[in-house]
């Protein structure tokens, strides 16, 4: 075999990989944006600038609802905010010793112009569970909805009532 000279060329050093700092910050920025603005039900700074100019951006979110709970002498009270939802839109039910609230919400939106044609559907559901305490009045529990707010009512048996006792607390 002849000796054929090979000329050897060396890659230039790799630099070792840096992160883009700003980058890194910036995106970082943009998600606490996004995440500030969607909980208003504005749409996102990006998606705002990014979008065509014709076609509306769609700000449809639905979650878990918000929920208050309270207890007096004679019952316990669950709340839950459900904005934009009527009664027929509202399950509530109990399974063993399980009162569950699910709850469905459907949106749709159409718009004709002369140039263009829009149109968007969007369907939203949830579902919360709460153990029922002990002593409640299953026969008399009630579900009152009114202006966005469902107020579900869990009566105490008269023997529950009959158990609670106010202790005095003294200062030393």
């Amino acid at each position: 075999m002849a000796d054929v000279p090979v000329e050897v060329k060396k890659a230039p050093s790799a630099e070792p990989a840096v992160p883009d700092v700003w980058r890194s910050f910036r995106d970082e920025m943009d998600r606490l944006f996004d995440r500030f603005a969607g909980g208003f039900g504005f749409p996102s700074l990006r998606r705002m600038f990014e979008a065509e100019p014709w076609r509306p951006i769609s700000t449809f979110r639905f979650s878990a609802p918000a929920i208050d709970m309270s207890e007096d002498d004679k019952a316990y009270k669950i709340s839950a905010e459900l904005p934009g939802l009527d009664a027929k839109d509202v399950d509530v039910s109990i399974s063993g010793n399980t009162l569950v609230l699910k709850g469905e919400k459907r949106q749709e939106k159409e718009e004709k112009e002369k140039n263009y044609y829009f149109s968007e559907r969007a369907y939203g559901s949830f579902q919360r569970a709460f153990e029922l305490p002990a002593g409640i009045d299953r026969d008399k529990i009630s579900a009152d909805f009114a202006k966005g707010v469902l107020t579900i009512t869990l009566p105490k048996t008269p023997e529950a009532q009959k158990q609670q006792k106010k202790i005095e607390v003294k200062s030393a």
